[in-house]
């Protein structure tokens, strides 16, 4: 990328960004919508994992987010890493276990998995940009 125009690789890391908020931004709506379209708030709990997901890696990994993906010694990080699947595995559990015992129908757990995955998108989208030689995004 050295080749290319300063002014013009700015304008590609915009639309990067922009495409990191659209994508939030349609999670989120599609949050609100397995909410309000079937007047029933019991989707809003996957909500608390959204919220959760992250933390272990904010408190425990810091800014080596290298070592996420390589095999590590640190219990620090290992205990990361555990939490946050635990997370994932939860954001998916909670819709399903709310289906299972009736309080949601399948609508609202077809637009709380999607929002799931609309949200998982971002998050590894966020990782690919991420990875180039510029730190660019380091302060997101």
């Amino acid at each position: 990328m050295a080749d290319v125009p300063r002014h013009l690789r700015a304008c590609l890391d915009m639309g990067k960004i922009a495409f990191l908020a659209i994508l939030v931004s349609g999670g989120i709506v599609l949050q609100i919508l397995a909410c309000a379209l079937f007047d029933n708030w019991w989707p809003m709990l996957s909500v608390i994992m959204y919220v959760l997901l992250p933390m272990p890696l904010l408190f425990f990994a810091g800014s080596d987010s290298s070592s996420l993906f390589s095999e590590s010694d640190s219990s620090w990080i290992n205990a990361a890493k555990f939490l946050t699947g635990a997370s994932a595995v939860g954001s998916i559990a909670i819709p399903s276990i709310l289906k299972h015992a009736g309080l949601i129908g399948w609508g609202a757990l077809a637009f709380d998995l999607s929002s799931y995955v609309v949200f998982l998108v971002a998050i590894l989208s966020y990782i690919c940009i991420g990875d180039g030689n510029d730190n660019y995004y380091s302060y997101i």
